[in-house]
């Protein structure tokens, strides 16, 4: 996790991301103090349920707004692989940065091969890591939404060079009385070992909303169905994780208060729930705790 440094609503991602808030009619100091807290607070309470995290400072120069979400420029893979993505917004390249690299070799975990996709930013094509990518390790597929930030060829070479089978799709949100393309999957996707939680909603094609389902049934998962209303609320944008005794479901105070009685109670026969509240974050960003969380699979090394 990567703890920001200079928060505010990214100018260059506001295009295609409908949920960030332009305004928030708070100073830029402000907005900074409260998202610093917001990000130690899920940090405290991640750690208090016994998750290992990593922390890492944002560089002070450049400016990168959305530092704290490094999960769209570089993923972790249990084969030591490392794949590093091309991003849509040029100050979000920026956040893509070698010494985290070394940060996880010191804390032995063991690095093989850094599969680097950036060079298509060059010819305007993006994937922008597990945001682009929901992705169920253990089935090897990866489910995703095309999208301005997402490109077809990209995610069909990531599939081919990581052996996953992709499952892809086109998702919609509603703006201004009209339907407009989801800029990531894991706004209205989230896949757990045994259960997904998504937006069926928001796919308004019927042979790709059942391709989805019958994926995700034929493996064995239960599947929660949010509202586009609760998409918006960051329902869909949760993680997975493996806690000290059982595992655990992170989601923002904002993704909680909106869920069904009946949702949580599902989610809850499969895992802890642990919710922090992240407003200033989520206005700014218009992403939330997933985003936040590049989840790190890499084999550790053994060290007497």
């Amino acid at each position: 996790m990567i703890r920001p440094n200079r928060v505010r609503s990214n100018e260059q991602t506001e295009v295609n991301n409908f949920y960030q808030k332009k305004s928030l009619n708070l100073t830029s100091e402000s907005i900074q103090f409260r998202a610093l807290q917001e990000f130690d607070t899920l940090v405290r309470k991640l750690k208090q349920h016994g998750v290992q995290v990593i922390v890492v400072n944002d560089t002070k120069s450049p400016s990168t707004p959305d530092a704290h979400f490094p999960n769209n420029w570089i993923s972790f893979h249990q084969n030591g692989d490392v794949a590093l993505y091309p991003m849509f917004a040029e100050n979000r390249r920026a956040e893509r940065r070698e010494d985290i690299l070394a940060t996880l070799e010191k804390h032995h975990f063991e690095i093989q091969n850094v599969i680097d996709y950036t060079s298509a930013e060059d010819e305007g094509y993006f994937l922008e890591g597990t945001g682009s990518l929901v992705l169920d390790r253990v089935y090897k597929k990866a489910y995703c939404i095309l999208s301005d930030r997402t490109h077809e060829e990209l995610v069909i070479e990531f599939c081919e060079d990581f052996e996953y089978t992709p499952v892809i799709f086109n998702a919609y949100q509603t703006v201004d009385n009209k339907r407009l393309p989801i800029y990531h999957t894991n706004v209205m996707m989230c896949v757990a070992e045994e259960f997904a939680i998504i937006c069926l909603d928001a796919i308004d094609d019927k042979k790709e909303r059942k391709n989805v389902i019958q994926h995700l049934k034929g493996d064995g998962k239960e599947i929660i169905s949010i509202s586009e209303e609760q998409v918006a609320n960051f329902a869909g944008n949760m993680l997975q994780v493996k806690g000290s005794t059982k595992a655990i479901l992170v989601m923002s105070e904002a993704a909680y208060t909106s869920l069904t009685e009946k949702q949580k109670q599902t989610i809850s026969k499969y895992c802890e729930i642990v919710s922090s509240p992240i407003p200033t974050i989520e206005a700014c960003g218009g992403g939330s705790v997933r985003c936040m969380m590049a989840e790190v699979f890499l084999p550790k090394i053994e060290v007497n």
